[in-house]
């Protein structure tokens, strides 16, 4: 997650091939050939002993003898002499190198180590190289160059790369920067999301995964460049083997292929299936405006055509646009005579451009349709290019979200080259445009997952942390990991859900005796480690309404396993009172443990078939209100929430907050590995664990870092006092205080907001404020001032922000303080606890920030604080800075 040197790296002044040749199809001569015909500027110098010139250049025989310092260097040469030539590049200060040969073993860590000491960057190993057309720089072996555009694109995959630029040559397609990661030995998916992220020729980011080796960063890199601009991504590998012996386990429906859509959603990225889908979604998305809906319109001058997008758009789980009475009377006066209303729009197949143009504008100007989809089958009867031409005029003179599918090839293709020069997508079939406006509200809903504002949890729980801590820790000192049912409740429980009292009995007369007391009717599982599909070895009797009735079905049970699981020990028996809840749902959520991703929380239709039904959704934690709800709303179950016939609607609500609930189990306690709530009952009256198991493992990983995204770090919060002597709490901003910080800017003074924002702040769109509220505490941290009004309203008081860079060593800072609290003591001790933060938590080497000239009294506070006031960068304002380690 560094940038260190990445720039180096696309726009080198100087370049050395290291093992550069004359001899044709190999690495060495093929890269010397790419940089001199790509019109690379600066210096190339070949490196070869058997050569007194490369390619008319003069050569050198080794690195000493260079003339200058390469700032970059590509090394051709056998795997053997790498590690050795990249110490003595490091050595000369060189920052960035490319590794053409795969290194293995002990050699990769030897590379890793020399790369660290030195400070070299590494590409590679087993890449291609890279192309930076926009800076005529071509250090790849790849046999097509790169035309110049603004799409990056990042692949694991050499073979894909040069796939991707034989395929998109013809078609125009050209890219800010084109990288081949390799093996990713140094630099990464993470590194390359932070440089194109930020860079301005760069308007799309395009991904070719096939895996990743470090979670926290990527999911970190890449939330940060998706909140500036589209990034899309082809995740190749998508089913792996089952392991049979976690078969039973209601987790391991949880595939990792599902945990990397999760990822994926979570990080905003927009996953599709190919390269051509991925290029195809890239331009639809550069050209499509905002949506707030999933209508679309289908106007079509053939019905057949029209029937197959709705068919596509249908099997998506979305259906076309409904039409308003206003819009229906509108259309009427525009379309054909006997139209009666129906959806797709058909035309007729003589439809004039007049008749388009009349149809779109009243769809365009319609603000309950998100998108119309325009369908043309060429003709004898109308002009294909003319229907074109009256199109784009419409939606320059309109607006409105139109996606074009101008059918065939031949006859189609001059009206595609006129929606092209007109920036209006198109497509060959109108299946292709229907996945493309899905594309569209799938992004959408990604980017609202980066951008929303959860309101507060509906309920306050207040976990009890220790009794948990009690129970896992007595868990992990027995050495099986496998809680009992009634220690999993009782983790529940402390965590507020609800769930049925259960006991243990260790013989059937024992469960006979309990029956007694917890009454009837009993539901009876059998105990033992080694069994994970107990109905499987009839090892669950239900409805038992005597005790002499619960003894025989233990005494059964026993038989039974002994018969069906040879081996297997039989520990006791689980009795507990059947729970009586006639309109329930049986739901499951479930917690499993990703080999890359970590925890990852699974929700569907629980019960005995969860494995056959496989109706599910997976997301990573933490959660919020939001966020539950989505997850919950990504499953077929969900529809059977609500009310239908006389069952009443179950309780969204209590189930969104069981599942934050078991989210926060998880942040709390990183030795949980798997939780099995199933089934989960839901009700109008709420939920409740009928049936739980949880297993845990000592956790040997990174203090914090066993999810793949930071949690709220509640730690960090604080209790201090105002000098009036109201108490204030002291803590990190979570995206529920975008109200609250609207009220914290409302209430500050122009010349105060002047002084913050150096500039006159008019408004704050709900885009920025959700920037500066939804922040990655992996990256920069805001604390914020708060206290509850008279209204029981939380009010933010004052925020100080502060935003490292990408090599983590400084952090910048920026302080806002409501007007009528100056004098308070507020700011300084706001600052007080930034920079105790960054010199213990998250430390960095240097904080500083700009200051207005005219801002003296925080100037005077930055002195008092041990911060060094010095010129600034421009005559109105000065720079204050401290060094926090020497």
């Amino acid at each position: 997650m560094s940038l260190r040197h990445i720039q180096s790296l696309f726009a080198p002044r100087s370049v050395a091939v290291i093992g550069a040749t004359n001899r044709a199809q190999r690495s060495g001569g093929v890269i010397m050939k790419s940089l001199l015909e790509g019109g690379f500027q600066g210096p190339v110098m070949p490196v070869n002993p058997n050569y007194d010139s490369v390619g008319g250049i003069l050569a050198y025989p080794d690195i000493k003898s260079l003339p200058r310092t390469p700032e970059m260097a590509v090394l051709c040469t056998p795997p053997a002499l790498v590690a050795d030539l990249v110490a003595q590049l490091g050595e000369r200060g060189t920052k960035t190198a490319i590794l053409v040969a795969e290194i293995l073993g002990a050699e990769r860590e030897r590379l890793q180590k020399i790369a660290k000491a030195t400070g070299i960057r590494l590409l590679g190993s087993s890449t291609l190289g890279l192309l930076s057309p926009r800076n005529n720089l071509n250090a790849s072996f790849a046999h097509v160059a790169a035309l110049a555009g603004n799409i990056g694109f990042v692949s694991q995959s050499g073979a894909l790369c040069t796939h991707v630029l034989d395929w998109a040559h013809p078609k125009g397609i050209g890219f800010s920067h084109f990288i081949s990661l390799g093996d990713a030995l140094d630099i990464d998916f993470a590194d390359m999301l932070d440089f194109l992220g930020t860079d301005p020729k760069t308007r799309a980011i395009l991904l070719y995964i096939e895996d990743i080796k470090e979670r926290r960063a990527f999911m970190a890199a890449a939330r940060s460049a998706a909140r500036n601009k589209p990034v899309l991504a082809v995740k190749a590998g998508r089913r792996a083997q089952r392991n049979e012996l976690e078969a039973g386990r209601s987790g391991a429906l949880a595939e990792h292929d599902d945990v990397w859509d999760a990822a994926l959603r979570r990080a905003g990225i927009l996953r599709v299936e190919n390269i051509d889908e991925l290029f195809g979604a890239v331009e639809t998305l550069a050209r499509a405006r905002p949506m707030k809906g999933e209508r679309l319109a289908i106007v079509t001058n053939g019905g057949g055509a029209g029937v197959m997008a709705e068919d596509a758009l249908m099997e998506s789980g979305m259906g076309p646009a409904l039409l308003s009475e206003a819009t229906l009377a509108r259309l009427k006066a525009v379309m054909p005579k006997d139209w009666t209303g129906s959806h797709p729009l058909d035309v007729q197949v003589d439809a004039p451009p007049t008749r388009y143009a009349d149809v779109l504008r009243v769809l365009c100007e319609d603000r309950e349709i998100d998108a119309v989809l325009v369908i043309h089958s060429p003709n004898a009867l109308a002009s294909t290019t003319a229907c074109a031409e009256a199109v784009i005029a419409t939606v320059k003179k309109h607006g409105g979200n139109v996606l074009t599918s101008w059918v065939g090839h031949e006859a189609a293709e001059p009206a595609r080259k006129l929606f092209a020069a007109g920036g209006l997508p198109s497509y060959e079939t109108p299946r292709a445009a229907v996945h493309a406006f899905i594309h569209m509200v799938t992004h959408r809903k990604n980017r609202e997952i980066l951008m929303q504002t959860p309101p507060e949890a509906p309920t306050v729980f207040r976990p009890d942390r220790e009794r948990a801590r009690l129970v896992i820790d007595a868990a992990l000192s027995s050495g099986n990991g496998i809680l009992s049912e009634p220690d999993s409740k009782a983790i529940l429980k402390a965590y507020g859900i609800a769930a049925s009292e259960v006991r243990i009995a260790r013989s059937p007369e024992e469960a006979g005796e309990i029956s007694k007391e917890l009454g009837y009717p009993i539901a009876l599982t059998v105990v033992s480690p080694g069994i994970t599909r107990k109905w499987d070895v009839g090892g669950v009797a239900l409805s038992l309404e005597t005790a002499e009735a619960v003894s025989a079905a233990a005494i059964g049970m026993t038989a039974r396993v002994a018969e069906r699981k040879p081996g297997a020990e039989v520990e006791g028996f689980t009795v507990q009172r059947m729970v009586s809840r006639q309109n329930a749902r049986q739901l499951i959520i479930a917690v499993a443990t990703d080999p890359l991703f970590g925890p990852v929380i699974l929700f569907g239709e629980g019960g005995r078939a969860v494995e056959v039904i496989r109706d599910h959704a997976v997301a990573l934690p933490p959660l919020n209100v939001t966020l539950a709800h989505e997850l919950i709303e990504r499953t077929r179950m969900s529809h059977l929430l609500d009310a239908y016939f006389d069952r009443p609607a179950a309780d969204r609500e209590a189930i969104a907050l069981a599942l934050m609930q078991v989210s926060q189990i998880l942040v709390d306690h990183q030795e949980i590995v798997e939780i099995d709530i199933n089934p989960l009952f839901a009700d109008d009256k709420g939920v409740t664990a009928v049936d739980a198991h949880i297993r845990v493992a000592p956790y040997t990983g990174r203090l914090g870092f066993h999810l793949a995204i930071q949690p709220y770090p509640q730690k960090l919060e604080e209790e201090a006092l105002l000098k009036d002597g109201r108490k204030i709490l002291l803590r990190p901003i979570k995206p529920e205080d975008e109200p609250a910080h609207y009220g914290l800017i409302e209430r500050m003074s122009p010349d105060d907001l002047r002084m913050r924002f150096f500039s006159v702040l008019q408004q704050l769109p709900h885009s920025e404020m959700a920037r500066l509220t939804q922040i990655d505490y992996d990256r920069e941290m805001a604390f914020i001032a708060t206290l509850y009004d008279d209204q029981g309203q939380p009010e933010t008081l004052g925020v100080v922000r502060t935003v490292a860079d990408a090599d983590e060593t400084e952090a910048e800072f920026a302080i806002a303080i409501r007007s009528d609290l100056k004098g308070q003591g507020l700011g300084r001790r706001l600052m007080e606890k930034i920079l105790a933060y960054h010199r213990t938590e998250k430390p960095v080497r240097r904080v500083h920030g700009t200051i207005l000239a005219e801002n003296k009294a925080m100037q005077e506070l930055s002195k008092r604080l041990g911060f060094a006031i010095k010129e600034g960068p421009e005559p109105d304002v000065v720079l204050a800075e401290i060094i926090l380690i020497q």
